[in-house]
């Protein structure tokens, strides 16, 4: 009896010197690392402007649906754009479902930016991203919208395309994805023009 005691108070205590390194020392610790060396990435790389206002997440997209502003890829994370409720549609290339979608959405996108009917339309106008959330939308995508946002804020096509290419990223790791721009920072952008 008396080794299995023994036994028992050393499985307690291992149990509790775990709990407390794993629990909340190394938590304390990788807290602590990301607060010194990735504080803006540590805390959701929010976009703060001069006067303490949080305009957003570079990192989750919104939906904008005014004529003023580049329009996000569309999501199906929820009531569009939740991070609570962050999916895909999980459909697949065979839905009928998915393909009205695609149709619907490719037919509304060439209206509301004035295209023709052969004016191929990129991917990523008419389909959702895998979370829902995606900030960004290609560059072909941006380009397709500027005569649009341009007209909306009176501004020459030319200068709104000069914002777009200053918010253009490259690819990760320059040849993981394509030209991407954020349109949450693009939007805003275009909002600070005078």
């Amino acid at each position: 009896m008396k080794a299995f005691f023994s036994e028992l108070r050393g499985a307690i205590f291992s149990t509790l010197i775990l709990a407390v390194v794993c629990c909340g020392v190394y938590p304390l610790v990788v807290f602590g690392i990301g607060q010194v060396l990735f504080h803006d990435k540590a805390n959701g790389s929010l976009i703060v402007d001069k006067d303490g206002t949080i305009h957003g997440s570079r990192l989750l997209g919104q939906n904008f649906t005014n004529p003023k502003y580049f329009h996000p890829r569309p999501s199906a994370a929820g009531n569009g754009y939740d991070a609570a409720n962050s999916s895909g549609s999980n459909l697949g290339p065979t839905s009928q479902k998915l393909n009205d979608a695609i149709k619907d959405r490719v037919e509304a996108y060439r209206k509301e930016n004035g295209l023709t009917e052969t004016e191929p339309i990129p991917a990523d106008a008419v389909t959702t991203s895998g979370s829902g959330l995606d900030p960004h939308i290609s560059l072909r995508n941006a380009e397709l919208q500027i005569p649009r946002v341009a007209k909306a804020h009176a501004l020459p096509e030319g200068k709104v395309h000069e914002v777009v290419l200053q918010h253009t990223e490259g690819p990760d790791l320059g040849f993981l994805g394509e030209w991407r721009v954020n349109v949450l920072m693009l939007n805003i952008a275009l909002d600070s023009i005078k």
